[in-house]
């Protein structure tokens, strides 16, 4: 059964031109040849009690940013082989993928869990946006960091890339990527250090605008949305200042009931970004505190924070929603408001 829409309905069921609901969680979206591409975690599998954390990376090629054709799995899963960071046991989370022009190559990071707070990252490359793509670096510990939730940069006139992520339960790094974006050179930098969860700040989304470099974070709470927060710099290195709260009509401080993803600049609209956000738990809709006491609880003193908790193993990924809004900016502070309903093409093209 095809679909065709005109709107973006934040918080409701996206399904594809087929009808299907979409998978591309923790996503992003790259524009190639003038076609938007989204990809991120397939979970169609993820069900409770199934040990599925993915099956693949997906992804979804449109021209309006609304109606999306499923071009299937770019990246599969290695279920006969439990070694893999493939395997669909393995956390594999946020997908990234840029463009190296240097290589003409398209390069994929992936982070992947496994017990306890110990993450590693993936690499991957590929001739075509689609694939199919080529291990080039299994469990690598990036700087010999344990390394979560992150987001990797182009500097669009330079081509320098850069890495940003969460050292796990820490604080966030910025590291430069060396020239063909598959590895890190061993410069970094380090921002935002807090003590422990809830506090430490995960899920870096950045995004460049008027010579300004923005960062979007969140807090440490599993599936639980809390504040988001947003921060901006002169440099890629920063330092960074903080901003606060980027949701300020949202009574719940949940970012809308959701975690931000990634960012993306629509190239052919004038000053269109689009915060691309995943609502884990559609039927939770309260406040921030509820989850904020319980990470708290959880990361006491005396008590092993690697432990997992088992409510998280009863959460059915593949019924989250997508939370996708549009920033706009007093002067040079991002801004994020409720819309039931939006278009892209309600923007000024360049």
């Amino acid at each position: 059964m095809s679909t065709s829409n005109t709107l973006i309905y934040p918080g409701q069921p996206w399904h594809d031109t087929d009808g299907n609901r979409i998978h591309a969680h923790g996503g992003s979206v790259i524009t190639v040849d003038g076609v938007h591409y989204w990809y991120g975690e397939n979970k169609e599998r993820s069900t409770p009690g199934s040990g599925i954390w993915h099956w693949g990376v997906r992804c979804y090629s449109s021209t309006d940013l609304v109606n999306w054709t499923d071009r299937g799995l770019i990246i599969p899963p290695a279920p006969d082989d439990p070694e893999s960071p493939l395997h669909p046991s393995a956390g594999v989370d946020r997908p990234h993928i840029v463009f190296n022009e240097r290589t003409g190559k398209f390069v994929c990071w992936l982070k992947v869990m496994t017990q306890g707070s110990v993450q590693r990252s993936t690499v991957l490359t590929a001739e075509s946006i689609l694939g199919p793509y080529a291990e080039v670096t299994l469990w690598l510990r990036p700087l010999g960091m344990s390394a979560g939730d992150f987001d990797l940069v182009v500097d669009p006139h330079d081509g320098k890339g850069y890495y940003y992520f969460e050292r796990v339960h820490s604080e966030m790094i910025v590291a430069d990527l060396t020239d063909d974006y598959t590895d890190v050179t061993g410069y970094y930098s380090t921002h935002f250090p807090q003590p422990q969860p809830p506090f430490v700040r995960e899920a870096p989304a950045y995004f460049r605008r008027n010579r300004k470099h923005y960062l979007l974070t969140s807090g440490t709470s599993g599936y639980y949305p809390n504040p988001s927060e947003a921060a901006v710099a002169d440099s890629y290195h920063g330092p960074f200042t903080v901003l606060g709260n980027l949701h300020p009509t949202d009574a719940s401080r949940t970012s809308f009931h959701s975690q931000i993803s990634s960012v993306f600049r629509h190239p052919g609209k004038k000053d269109l970004f689009i915060a691309l956000g995943d609502r884990w738990l559609p039927d939770y809709l309260e406040d921030s505190s509820r989850a904020l006491t319980e990470f708290e609880a959880h990361f006491a003193p005396g008590r092993d924070g690697d432990e997992p908790m088992d409510e998280f193993a009863h959460v059915d990924s593949s019924i989250a929603d997508y939370v996708w809004l549009p920033i706009r900016f007093d002067g040079d502070i991002p801004v994020i408001e409720w819309r039931e309903s939006w278009s892209p093409d309600d923007y000024e093209d360049l």
